[in-house]
């Protein structure tokens, strides 16, 4: 049997190799399936036994900082990892099962940080977020699905914030990915109280220009971040939602009034990751690009009243969007291309 230290390095080898983002471990009763996260969609990978993955998860919870001991309850912990003198942020999860534990792994490239250009698929889309960055207080809203690249953006616009305007600039996280320079970054940790109310608390003290929220995930975290923003600081956050106009339900169930909405909301950028052609990869040396909702101005008003948007309006949906970027050759048409196909055989990478 391999060594839990020689299994980990080939797993996380392919995964990098296939430009996975994510590594699933599903323990079954005497098997282990792993599957990649590829593009956005998740393949089998390669099935270990519970024994070599008894052994791999107490090496990864020993080497993660995580309570060997403890399976009942969740954990998270965090390593590195370098390759082809690249390194790598793994942030890892695990979840308790009725016999065994589940492990998740996201990988994050410590040595990349895209600019709002090599983001978008559509160059207008990053310069319209960077006209919002102008403003000195409000609150600028990201949503989309987990991996659709959220995070990337906001801190993309965050560091173009501090490059043009020299901005004070604060985030607070749960947990910290990456190390940005010139960001004071905060890491929340629910379990021991500094949730991100009692951490935007604290960040207000230190005069920023700027605020990042990881999440806005209850009523006491959106009305502090509104209030904020009524304070005169500029707010970045992220929201889970569908899409741009479902954003503003999904606040509303928060609590969050049409009001302070009305007269905070700046923008809401709902963004998807599609998968672009060989052509548009060529051009661009990336496999995939963002498309977004974006909603403000005289839309995000009508939106917030509960008007419905017309088709003359500017705004775009992502059915809009992605048959624009079909049009003109950028966005791959055939779903089933979307895809990478790794399978050579059952359960092989090729």
């Amino acid at each position: 049997m391999k060594s839990p230290e020689q299994l980990s390095r080939e797993i996380l080898h392919d995964a990098v190799k296939h430009d996975a983002t994510d590594i699933h471990f599903s323990p079954e009763d005497i098997e282990v399936p792993i599957y990649f996260r590829i593009n956005g969609y998740r393949w089998f990978y390669q099935r270990i036994t519970i024994q070599e993955y008894q052994t791999l998860i107490s090496y990864y919870k020993f080497s993660s900082g995580m309570d060997i001991a403890e399976k009942r309850l969740p954990q998270d912990g965090t390593l590195s990892f370098h390759q082809d003198q690249n390194a790598y942020y793994l942030r890892l999860s695990t979840l308790p099962l009725n016999d065994h534990e589940s492990l998740a792994i996201r990988i994050l490239p410590d040595h990349f940080l895209p600019t709002l250009d090599s983001l978008f698929l559509f160059n207008e889309q990053g310069q319209t977020l960077l006209n919002w960055i102008k403003q000195r207080a409000g609150i600028i809203l990201f949503t989309g699905p987990t991996g659709s690249g959220k995070s990337s953006t906001m801190f993309a616009l965050m560091q173009e914030a501090i490059k043009q305007f020299g901005y004070q600039a604060i985030s607070l996280e749960d947990p910290i990915e990456r190390r940005f320079d010139q960001i004071l970054q905060v890491q929340v940790n629910e379990n021991t109280g500094f949730n991100y109310d009692v951490g935007l608390k604290a960040a207000l003290r230190h005069d920023p220009d700027i605020i990042t929220v990881g999440e806005i995930r209850d009523e006491l975290t959106a009305s502090f971040a509104f209030r904020a923003a009524l304070t005169g600081h500029l707010v970045l956050t992220t929201v889970h939602a569908k899409n741009a106009v479902g954003t503003l339900d999904r606040l509303k169930d928060m609590k969050v009034s049409s009001t302070d909405l009305s007269q905070t909301l700046i923008g809401i950028a709902s963004q998807q990751l599609v998968i672009l052609t060989d052509h548009a990869k060529n051009n661009r040396g990336q496999s995939r690009a963002a498309i977004a909702e974006i909603l403000e101005g005289v839309q995000l008003q009508q939106a917030i009243s509960g008007i419905t948007l017309n088709n003359k309006s500017s705004f775009k949906s992502f059915d809009e969007l992605s048959e624009m970027g079909i049009n003109h050759g950028l966005i791959q048409n055939d779903s089933s291309s979307n895809i990478i196909n790794i399978s050579q055989g059952p359960g092989r990478l090729s």
